[in-house]
């Protein structure tokens, strides 16, 4: 190392020059190298991640200045969700819905010769519950019976319908009808479960 610095002190003072000055340029490449580039790569990893939390930002801001378009729609999405509640009963509400399908009969005159409930149908999320129905009465009664139910709250299919033992007497024509009622009830998360189990 000693003759090699007392060779380039030897050297003409352009030539020390020249030597010291690719020195300190190699001194300076091994700093660039080892300190300045890794910070460099550092600073861009940490620019493109300023700049993905600045967007993400900007849409936070655009889904709060959405916020309250977004609760009305919440609301109003709850609001159908209420009344889809009322139209498919539960357990509990299956035999207050089928008393007022006997009482909207009864109501307007018709006999009930049949009232059956049948095993229901388990679906995806809901229970088909059918309902085996016999009447007799006036074919005007009959129209005012399906009217009632049809304006229930809850839903209530008639399907099947049969007429027979249609009988005129002066301005009036009575009939016996039989059909099959079906409504329908929410099934709670454990039915659906054991009935997802029993398929």
């Amino acid at each position: 190392m000693n003759s090699i610095l007392e060779k380039i002190f030897k050297l003409p003072t352009r030539q020390k020059v020249t030597v010291w000055v690719l020195v300190l340029l190699a001194a300076a490449l091994a700093f660039y190298f080892s300190l300045i580039k890794s910070r460099h790569e550092e600073l861009k990893e940490l620019h493109v991640k300023l700049e993905g939390l600045q967007t993400q930002i900007q849409e936070n801001r655009k889904v709060a200045d959405n916020l309250p378009v977004l609760q009305k729609e919440y609301n109003q999405l709850n609001a159908e969700l209420e009344k889809a509640l009322t139209e498919l009963p539960n357990q509990k509400e299956i035999p207050s819905l089928l008393t007022s399908i006997t009482s909207a009969g009864k109501g307007v005159g018709l006999d009930f010769l049949v009232f059956r409930p049948k095993p229901e149908e388990p679906k995806e999320f809901y229970a088909n519950v059918p309902v085996d129905i016999s009447v007799s009465g006036s074919y005007t009664n009959v129209g005012k019976f399906f009217k009632a139910v049809s304006e229930m709250p809850r839903i209530v299919n008639i399907n099947n319908v049969v007429f027979s033992d249609i009988k005129s007497s002066g301005n009036q024509t009575n009939m016996k009808i039989t059909c099959l009622a079906t409504t329908f009830r929410f099934l709670d998360k454990k039915e659906s479960e054991n009935d997802k189990k029993g398929k």
